[in-house]
């Protein structure tokens, strides 16, 4: 009896890392596209000059390998960054500037509709 429910918890655990991982990706790498936008445009113009000075070299490939490395750098960064912010244990739901993540889903605000004078008394 102990040994499946020690099987669980850790089924449960990896579940849970698992789910983190998957959120601080996608966290991560909106975050990137959104407030990283100036170090996008800088990436891209390196990434223009290092495809001018490497097409004297080689020719045929040089838009290709620069293109891969700086997009392969970023999907590695954000993959390290969400397997150590994981791995350290920092969860999601805990970070203060997360704030959809958060489990209190209470509305900060009451909606008042044009139709509820006239259906707000009805009970279904």
């Amino acid at each position: 009896m102990e040994l499946s429910a020690q099987g669980n918890l850790g089924g449960m655990r990896t579940l849970t890392a698992l789910k983190s991982f998957s959120v601080w990706t996608v966290t991560l790498a909106v975050c990137g596209l959104v407030v990283g936008f100036p170090l996008v445009v800088l990436m891209a113009t390196l990434g223009v000059l290092a495809t001018l000075v490497l097409q004297f070299v080689l020719p045929l490939s040089a838009v290709v390998l620069v293109t891969g490395l700086l997009l392969g750098g970023n999907v590695l960064a954000v993959l390290l960054g969400a397997a150590l912010l994981t791995l350290k244990g920092v969860r999601p739901q805990d970070v203060s500037w997360l704030s959809w993540l958060q489990e209190d889903n209470r509305p900060s605000h009451q909606s008042v509709f044009a139709a509820c004078p006239l259906t707000c008394e009805l009970v279904l």
